[in-house]
């Protein structure tokens, strides 16, 4: 039934925002070269790292793929053109992507105790973060209530980079992580003419209308004020925005605001049911099914909305519904996935395109032009349009894979010796590692937007620990001393 035909897409998505939040016990060593900036032209070559800084908070470390993460909960980051940005808790600290200098940390208010970031998401301009409150009957997470809004920090040195180590061939591990993570965007007034690297993101999740409410807070990405806060979808939030505008996906509609005023542009309803939902470029599409992606009800039509406009229409199947759940959209292609197949059909027609049996979508690489599937152990690169094959990689399901990237997979080693890896997919071959990040850490979204490796940039973003702390008794992880954010050039 249609609700096992799910499955796969949420275990892969939700074990692996289990995964990012268990620990353990691991042994700690120090990571070298903290607290100061390359300063020779090496730094730009691919594998470098480009800086190091400290981060606020409370972190553990564990050798497996949670790295380093924070004491409690979970936190997130993306990266952009201008900054990254890192959440967890209730705070948010800005990174000069460029050198690392530390420009705001903001302890977002108004929330109730227990409420923490669930998505952050750097675009032109501002930072949009997701919060959601304490789901009814769990207990509170220590140190979660409201503080004074945006504080300055002052700034430190960017670490200096070394020569990257000697490649290895990425191992074999058991669970692919997704990493659809799309260039930052903004969203134009209707009739104006979008800037040159003004594309919204690609990505996708599920419209929720039982779920926790959350909230979209906007800050301005110069100095951490807030601008604005919008009702949002438990598993929704921004899919656009820019100083001037933020396009949220609410619990019952996808919703354009204005940000210097808060009101609405454009509206379009979603429904009272949960809907999935995907995004390509400056298109969002929505699915329409009868009960909803919990419910056994088929896809019988897609609602295609334009991002910058609120323009709509409707776009059916040439059969009487589509097959499987929406799983991704790329280029005017949406891919649908069942237990059986993957099938794509036309983002304008409906008309499906081709299909493959037993694969699951999983990515896009933007640069490249291909859409990637799982199959098995094998990540497959076919072109969006046609079907046809252009890459394969064998041993695709290593734990540390977490994105494909102008045609590499990106990766990391775990542990105390942990590195950051790409692998092409064309030659077959390691293209670079960085030295070792111990415990590093990439950040996901479930929603597909955000994350360590934005394809419009050429930079990776992890959290590592410079320096474990001593051992507590018993099974918790051991605290790190010294929790840092590290960019490594790609």
């Amino acid at each position: 039934m249609k609700v096992a035909q799910r499955w796969p897409r949420w275990v892969r998505r939700l074990t692996l925002a289990a995964v990012l939040i268990l620990a353990a016990a691991t042994p700690g060593m120090a990571a070298t070269g903290s607290s100061s900036q390359c300063q020779h032209s090496g730094c730009e070559k691919a594998g470098t790292v480009r800086w190091i800084q400290p981060l606020p908070g409370s972190w553990t470390v564990q050798n497996g793929i949670t790295g380093t993460a924070p004491a409690t909960g979970q936190a997130y980051g993306a990266l952009g053109a201008q900054l990254a940005a890192v959440g967890s808790g209730l705070t948010v600290s800005a990174y000069r992507a460029s050198t690392g200098q530390r420009l705001w940390t903001t302890r977002l208010t108004g929330f109730a105790p227990g409420s923490s970031i669930t998505a952050v998401r750097v675009w032109p301009g501002v930072v949009t973060v997701g919060v959601t409150p304490l789901a009814a009957g769990a207990p509170p997470a220590a140190a979660t209530t409201p503080a004074t809004a945006t504080t300055p920090a002052t700034a430190t040195t960017p670490a200096t980079a070394t020569t990257p180590a000697t490649a290895t061939t990425p191992a074999t591990a058991t669970t692919p992580a997704t990493a659809t993570t799309p260039a930052p965007g903004t969203t134009p007034s209707p009739g104006s003419t979008p800037a040159p690297d003004a594309a919204p993101a690609t990505g996708g999740g599920s419209i929720t209308a039982d779920g926790p409410p959350r909230r979209e807070v906007v800050l301005r990405a110069s100095t951490g004020h807030q601008i604005r806060a919008y009702p949002a979808a438990q598993f929704g939030g921004a899919v656009a925005a820019s100083p001037s505008t933020t396009v949220v996906v609410g619990p019952h509609a996808l919703t354009s605001y204005a940000n210097r005023t808060g009101a609405v542009r454009w509206s379009r309803p979603t429904g009272p049911v949960p809907q999935d939902w995907q995004v390509d470029g400056r298109q969002f599409y929505l699915a329409v099914a009868g009960d909803g992606y919990l419910g056994s009800a088929p896809v019988t039509a897609l609602r295609r909305i334009n991002l910058a406009t609120g323009a709509q229409r409707v776009v059916r199947p040439h059969g009487s519904s589509y097959d499987g759940m929406l799983s991704l959209a790329y280029q005017d292609v949406v891919v649908f996935s069942s237990a059986r197949w993957a099938k794509a059909y036309s983002g304008s027609t409906g008309q499906e395109l081709w299909q493959y049996p037993n694969a699951l979508p999983d990515t896009v690489d933007a640069v490249a032009g291909r859409l990637y599937l799982i199959s098995g152990n094998t990540l497959i690169g076919v072109d969006p349009q046609t079907g046809t094959i252009l890459a394969r990689v064998n041993a695709a399901s290593s734990s540390g894979l977490y994105g494909v990237r102008e045609g590499a997979v990106l990766g990391i080693d775990h542990g105390g010796l942990g590195k950051a890896w790409a692998y092409d997919i064309a030659t077959q071959r390691v293209l670079w590692t960085s030295r070792p990040l111990p415990w590093p850490h990439y950040f996901v979204d479930l929603s597909g937007i955000g994350g360590s490796a934005p394809p419009g940039e050429d930079a990776v973003l992890l959290a590592v620990c410079g320096k474990v702390g001593p051992q507590p008794a018993g099974t918790a992880p051991p605290p790190c001393a010294r929790p840092e954010l590290a960019v490594v050039n790609r």
